[in-house]
């Protein structure tokens, strides 16, 4: 048999190498600090691993649900109303200074407030106005989707997010209820949580900043 000619090499070269690229870019995006993973570590140690779950499979089914929409279509709508966007990016940035305040508070000796975890439909909703996920979702599109291969591509960079997502979301609520046993005493916990939301609110600023150089 024949071996195969160099275009048909390169033909066969290119996805394989796209792949690890894409693999490569979503375990950047998923796995560094952001909203997400600082929710989930600090609701790790609040909660606890099981009860953390609902959050979990939130955020990864929240993010490629938005994926898939960024990647069939409503890309292309922000790029045509760049309003919209910063519409959303507005309220994601008032909703995670309200997920900070929650979270500083989740240890509260106040009876009246019944801290909880973020649920299912919270955090699967919350993507849709999460700075970072709007970022990496429309970068991702952008950067790996081929006009003639578009639905294909598109499936794929959300089969591989999928995966990804759920290894970044395992590990940080890990991460956090492993600190649990450490944070016992309510008053480390209340330090940690104030200090995780201090996090949260840092990670907004490469979001706002660009706007105050404008």
């Amino acid at each position: 048999m024949l071996p195969p000619s160099p275009a048909v090499r390169k033909r066969c070269d290119v996805p394989i190498e796209t792949f690890i690229a894409l693999t490569g870019f979503g375990i950047a995006a998923a796995f560094t600090p952001g909203p997400n993973n600082l929710m989930l570590a600090a609701s790790g140690i609040n909660f606890g691993f099981i009860q953390t779950a609902p959050h979990m499979c939130g955020v990864v089914v929240g993010f490629v649900a938005m994926l898939l929409g960024v990647g069939f279509g409503l890309g292309a709508f922000f790029m045509a109303y760049p309003l919209a966007q910063t519409v959303l990016k507005i309220i994601g940035v008032v909703y995670l200074l309200w997920l900070a305040w929650r979270i500083a508070n989740a240890t509260s000796a106040d009876p009246s407030q019944k801290p909880r975890p973020i649920t299912f439909i919270e955090a699967a909703l919350f993507q849709w106005v999460n700075p970072k996920a709007l970022i990496a979702a429309v970068s991702t599109i952008s950067i790996f989707i081929l006009p003639e291969s578009a639905v294909s591509d598109v499936l794929i960079v959300a089969v591989v997010f999928f995966f990804v997502s759920i290894g970044a979301v395992v590990s940080w609520t890990v991460f956090g209820a492993a600190l649990r046993g450490f944070l016992h005493d309510p008053a480390k916990r209340r330090i940690f949580n104030i200090a995780m939301a201090l996090l949260l609110v840092v990670s907004i600023a490469p979001v706002v900043m660009p706007w105050g150089r404008g």
